[in-house]
């Protein structure tokens, strides 16, 4: 995988009650990614920006819900979640150091 793709593959972590239920559970990870990115690019992106060792991808496809807008009823995006769990001791800590 070349360079320009790990920076495109993940989108951002997603911050719910659920990932923070699973983060504190099973030592896992939740982002948001591209809809096109496969497990494989999943694991070694996060590998790579992280300097972690991950030993599981499991991905979902999340259906945009429909709004009602002023303009009719309008439709989200679909979208796409990884959980990715990480080896025994690691971390990944997104809290920002000032």
């Amino acid at each position: 995988m070349n360079q320009e793709r790990i920076y495109q593959v993940l989108l951002g972590p997603v911050v719910s009650e659920k990932a923070a239920s699973v983060a504190e559970i099973g030592n896992q990870v939740v982002f948001k990614v591209r809809r096109d990115a496969g497990k494989r690019e999943i694991k070694s992106a996060v590998q790579k920006l992280f300097n972690v060792q991950v030993e599981d991808v499991r991905t979902v496809n999340v259906k945009g819900k429909n709004k009602r807008t002023r303009y009719g009823i309008g439709h989200q995006s679909d979208w796409k979640k990884a959980y990715v769990r990480l080896a025994q001791g690691q971390e990944i800590d997104f809290a920002v150091a000032e």
